[in-house]
């Protein structure tokens, strides 16, 4: 039988003992504390900016916004009774809605003599109420234009360019939505005249023609986070 000793001096003997890693600073821990923090706040913050929007052949929910003048509308009551309304994403410092300017007029003036509703939408951070005004002055735009200064009724609607159309029957459904016509100038397809005159007709808009890739100005939106500061 072996001596207890010749066990002790086996199992301490140097080549078996393990050696220990050295401990892990605690600012790594802090920082990955604060990475597993950041990414967690980060995505919720994502989710909370997930917003509805309106599909096509869907119901247009109401909304209220403001005109240059101060002057509170809703969409219910503008489009009350009307055949069709059309929602319009317009900006005062982009070249292709001036482009489109006068032929928004005419088109305006028209169908409204067919019991159509324009309404005009200006989401752009940088253009104020009083550009607006100057703007639908200069251009004879005889409907009324609503300032939406958070990017909410944009943002609903998927608007992402000016100009850009939103065409609602009389129930407010979504008909269509895109772009006016094919080309500022002289276009030969009507998306938004031949859109009317089946919507105002009662008719239904084939499904390859229901939308249409819109051309123009990008719409500048507010940062979510900060204070909105549009007159």
């Amino acid at each position: 039988m072996q001596s207890p000793k010749f066990f002790t001096s086996f199992f301490t003997d140097d080549r078996l003992t393990v050696e220990k890693s050295p401990p892990i600073p605690v600012v790594w821990y802090r920082v990955c504390a604060g990475l597993v923090l950041f990414f967690t706040i980060m995505g919720s913050g994502f989710a909370q900016k997930k917003v509805e929007k309106v599909k096509l052949d869907a119901v247009v929910k109401n909304f209220t916004l403001k005109d240059a003048a101060g002057t509170s509308h809703t969409l219910y009551k503008l489009s009350e009774e009307k055949s069709a309304t059309v929602v319009l994403f317009l900006a005062t410092q982009c070249p292709i809605v001036t482009d489109y300017a006068e032929r928004i007029a005419t088109l305006a003036k028209a169908y409204g003599e067919k019991n159509v509703q324009f309404i005009g939408i200006n989401s752009n951070r940088q253009e104020n109420v009083k550009e607006i005004l100057e703007y639908s002055e200069k251009h004879k735009f005889e409907f009324t234009v609503l300032k939406d200064p958070e990017n909410n009724i944009a943002d609903y609607f998927g608007a992402r360019r000016t100009p850009e159309i939103f065409l609602l029957d009389a129930k407010r459904v979504l008909r269509y939505m895109g772009a006016i016509d094919n080309k500022p100038k002289a276009p030969t397809k009507h998306y938004l005249q031949n859109a009317l005159d089946l919507v105002i007709a009662g008719e239904n808009i084939s499904k390859a023609s229901k939308k249409t890739r819109a051309m123009g100005c990008t719409i500048k939106r507010v940062r979510k986070t900060s204070v909105d500061r549009t007159p």
